[in-house]
């Protein structure tokens, strides 16, 4: 089977298509047909080799989410999942690829009215923005800001700030264009990635959502409300300063909360119920799945620099 790999850490021409013998899945494991693959900004992460240092190698296969049909299970799965469609967490790699494996305690049957490339948009960045609103405590009538909102994250967590009856909803993004676009899926206010500008915006938030991190978290610590939470769920703009913390000592009085979070944390049948929520709501217009552009899966790299420029609003589907 054709698969993408890593051969080389650093730009997206270390990416390389492999040929592999297909896979045979183990016990409590199912085998999957890919019809879409997910490209996340954690796939970029890891391919810069900025996460070298946590196990991963050259050779590793990115891709955590993958969409298609059950063509096979290990021991102890029921084989009723043959021929079913399905979305599947592949962990921290191993989706592209024509099949993949994915415990089957990490597979969720796809609704008629969902397509693949819709429920790759949707399955893991629906679970992170659910979970981590939920991880700040947020609360209807609260202000919040989702900081690099034109990802696939960043767009899930305004939808659902704004269904969940935030006060209001802002965000950093990089163009008006995307700005429009993010108003269209509920924001209420536009600011640059600086957070500034946007006529009329809150002085202060109760809650900042932030995928970027890098070396401009402080300045959003400084735009919390009193008792406010900034919880930062991805670091695509790099590690923030190791003395960023001085920043919250400064403002003790505040009582300022930061926080990280991963769905790594949540359990399964928790991410799982969700999933289904979510991929319904999809199903009936209620929550909009963002698909930037669906490209083949031999075209890993072109979609890698797509993510490197910035030029991604959503997200990018590969299919094989």
């Amino acid at each position: 089977m054709k698969a993408v790999a890593i051969k080389a850490f650093g730009v997206p021409e270390g990416l390389a298509v492999i040929d592999l013998p297909a896979p045979v899945p183990g016990a409590g494991q199912v085998l999957i047909a890919t019809e879409a693959i997910g490209v996340g900004g954690v796939d970029a992460v890891i391919r810069s080799g900025a996460l070298a240092a946590y196990g991963f190698t050259e050779g590793h296969i990115p891709g955590g989410e993958v969409a298609g049909t059950v063509i096979a299970v290990g021991d102890d799965v029921d084989t009723s999942w043959i021929g079913q469609r399905v979305w599947a967490s592949t962990g921290v790699g191993g989706g592209y690829v024509e099949q993949a494996v994915a415990p089957v305690e990490e597979i969720v049957p796809l609704p008629a009215d969902l397509s693949a490339v819709d429920a790759v948009t949707l399955g893991s960045s629906g679970v992170v923005a659910h979970f981590a609103l939920a991880h700040a405590h947020f609360a209807p009538g609260e202000s919040v800001l989702v900081r690099g909102a034109a990802g696939s994250i960043g767009i899930l967590a305004v939808q659902l700030a704004a269904r969940g009856g935030a006060g209001a909803v802002a965000v950093t993004t990089s163009s008006a264009e995307r700005g429009e676009r993010l108003r269209k899926l509920g924001a209420t206010h536009v600011l640059d990635r600086s957070g500034e500008g946007g006529e009329g915006a809150p002085t202060g938030y109760d809650i900042v959502i932030d995928v970027v991190a890098g070396p401009d978290l402080p300045s959003f610590l400084d735009r919390l409300n009193p008792n406010g939470r900034l919880v930062v769920v991805g670091v695509v703009g790099g590690q923030p300063p190791a003395d960023f913390g001085t920043t919250m000592m400064a403002a003790f009085r505040k009582s300022l909360s930061f926080a990280t979070f991963s769905a790594d944390t949540v359990a399964a049948s928790d991410r799982r119920a969700v999933r289904i929520e979510q991929f319904a709501a999809a199903g009936r217009d209620a929550l909009h799945a963002v698909v930037h552009e669906v490209l083949p899966l031999e075209q890993a790299v072109l979609a890698h620099r797509k993510m490197d420029a910035g030029e991604v609003f959503g997200r990018i589907v590969l299919t094989p």
